[in-house]
């Protein structure tokens, strides 16, 4: 197999050691200081994909709530409805050549939580050259505490955060997974969705494998285990060379470190070095400012990066011409505090605010946020506006994934248990308040009918990025397009829905103006439902029970194929054809 090599910082070189030029991909530029913006759009609707009744189903249910409040499955659900964004999988963390490995990467796994925070996990190679690690189930303060690090003795770690939608998690599908082969131990964390895992899969098992979990990143594990290469990296890019879809992994054995990025670059992964020299990878920079490393760039799409004793090695897994990093990392996946990509998230959202006050203006006394994700871009709306910013929704951070709600069913529970009004704010205002995106559309609903009960005299919402009308199959978890409001209703409609006294999106022509140079780098399916990678047959659907090992019948299992119609060469499904496929979530 032929592989390109670059040795970047070797402790030890041999002198004959051959080395040729770094896996190269169009690098990302900050975001330039002077925009130039396109004149406002006359008109803000986008096609109606599926028609529905002008009727407001909001009323429906809750007419259907209030004459039966023992209905335990209301529209109030907290864990549902209530939740209302797309949801980042997960986020991952290696940390190679530093004595106190396990609890830098716990803390690092601290700052990577809002990625995820169903399960978290940590593996390090200890000094006797065994793979020990921790795993549990909750956010990462739950999982571990003094004594549990204790157990993680080592210079090298491994760490990972995951989300899951719904239900209970399964701690056998936490990770990182470890697993033994003929030649050692590997322990794998992985942040992205493979979308041949069941092809894959089924190849696997046709030969022979057992799985223990029903996670796609388990594929990754089995292909390595039958690879015939050597030394060990090769055996990880031929298996990555199977995969298909989004891969952002960090591996771990008893000497080595490796981080890999699939060749589109759909999923972050950052690289700092500490003051002692120790190597730091991470989901997102925020996570290398807390334990103290220094940013230095990216893992490039298609990289793969090997660290042991002798240094630091790149090898080229499959050169792509042109990246598809997710945007939705810079409109709400992220901190704003990280760099992604290559660009400052704050700046990003605050440019996004900017624009909307630029392309859809209102006359208005105050701007606020629902906070925390649409801060930054409320922030750079009201300075363009020229308009006072003020906090008129309180969050509430104390707020668990479960709750005891009151026998007397009251109206819209789950989102006042998190988000507060504050009347002094909102009384008598022409407020515009501005949200990161609109999934379902019944989370802006209550928010609007807050504001207004909280006193608010117009409510104008302003949404900090184009409309969701597609799913996504990246390691992100969306709902089915059916589910995806966007999809069903234009924007005229969809105010009508939620209420609102206007509705503005931020214009996709917009957002790549923006991105200028640097647009063509980014994945825009969610907004368009073209794939840069089409998923065919069985998808992984993220958090149910199919990828979690949660109990369900088996009619809902039927739920994950996708039924499309297959092109002359039968090999993809046309996904694109809205009308002819179906992933539940």
């Amino acid at each position: 197999m032929a592989a390109t090599v670059t040795r970047l910082s070797p402790m030890t070189k041999p002198a004959d050691e051959p080395t040729s030029s770094l896996c190269k991909h169009p690098s990302f530029s900050p975001i330039s200081k002077t925009l130039s913006f396109p004149p406002p759009q006359s008109s803000q609707t986008r096609k109606n994909l599926l028609k529905t009744s002008s009727k407001n189903p909001i009323s429906d249910v809750i007419s259907s709530i209030e004459s039966n409040p023992d209905d335990q499955n209301s529209l109030f659900d907290y864990n549902d409805d209530d939740d209302d964004k797309p949801r980042e999988e997960c986020g991952v963390v290696g940390i190679y050549g530093d004595p106190e490995a396990s609890r830098l990467c716990y803390l690092a796994l601290h700052a990577l939580q809002h990625r995820g925070q169903e399960g978290a996990g940590i593996v390090v190679a200890a000094p006797d050259g065994v793979l020990k690690s921790v795993t549990g189930v909750g956010l990462v303060s739950e999982v571990f505490n003094e004594s549990k690090l204790d157990q993680l003795p080592g210079n090298n770690a491994i760490g990972h955060v995951r989300y899951s939608t719904a239900g209970q998690s399964m701690l056998k599908n936490v990770q990182p997974f470890v697993a033994g082969y003929r030649f050692g131990r590997v322990g794998v964390a992985h942040n992205g969705n493979v979308v041949n895992y069941q092809t894959l899969r089924h190849e696997l098992e046709e030969n022979g494998s057992i799985f223990g979990t029903s996670s796609d990143t388990e594929v990754v594990l089995h292909l390595i285990a039958i690879s015939k290469q050597r030394p060990f990296f090769l055996r990880i890019i031929e298996a990555c060379e199977k995969l298909k879809g989004a891969y952002s992994m960090v591996f771990i054995t008893e000497d080595k470190l490796v981080a890999v990025r699939d060749p589109l670059g759909f999923r972050p992964l950052v690289m700092g070095r500490r003051s002692n020299g120790a190597i730091v990878f991470a989901s997102e920079t925020c996570a290398l400012d807390l334990i103290e490393a220094t940013y230095e760039r990216e893992v490039n799409p298609g990289e793969v990066l090997v660290i042991d004793e002798d240094g630091i090695q790149s090898l080229c897994l499959m050169p792509h011409s042109e990246p598809k990093s997710c945007i939705f990392e810079h409109i709400y996946f992220s901190l704003p505090n990280s760099i992604v990509f290559g660009m400052s998230v704050y700046e990003s959202r605050r440019k996004f605010g900017e624009i909307l006050a630029m392309e859809a203006p209102v006359d208005c006394d105050v701007v606020i946020a629902v906070p925390d994700s649409g801060v930054v871009a409320a922030l750079g709306y009201a300075a363009k506006a020229g308009v006072p910013f003020q906090q008129g929704l309180i969050r509430s951070h104390y707020v668990g994934r479960t709750f005891i709600e009151p026998s007397q069913k009251i109206r819209d529970f789950g989102v006042k248990l998190k988000l507060s009004p504050v009347r002094a704010v909102l009384d008598g205002k022409r407020v515009v308040v501005v949200d990161d995106s609109i999934v379902r559309g019944t989370t802006s609903s209550k928010i609007v009918r807050l504001l207004k009960e909280a006193g608010a005299k117009e409510v104008h919402m302003r949404i900090a990025s184009p409309p969701i009308i597609a799913s996504c199959y990246y390691g992100v978890d969306t709902p089915s397009s059916e589910e995806l409001i966007s999809n069903r209703m234009n924007v005229e409609e969809i105010r009508d829905y939620i209420g609102s006294d206007s509705l503005a999106f931020l214009g996709i022509d917009s957002l790549k103006k923006m991105l200028d140079g640097n647009s063509g780098n980014f994945c825009y399916a969610c907004f368009s439902g073209k794939y840069p990678v089409q998923p065919s047959g069985k998808v992984k659907r993220v958090g149910d029970f199919v990828d979690d090992g949660l109990n369900g019948s088996v009619e809902s299992i039927d739920g994950g194929w996708l039924h499309g119609t297959k092109d002359r060469n039968e090999k993809d499904v046309d996904i694109n054809n809205e009308q002819d496929h179906k992933v539940r979530v």
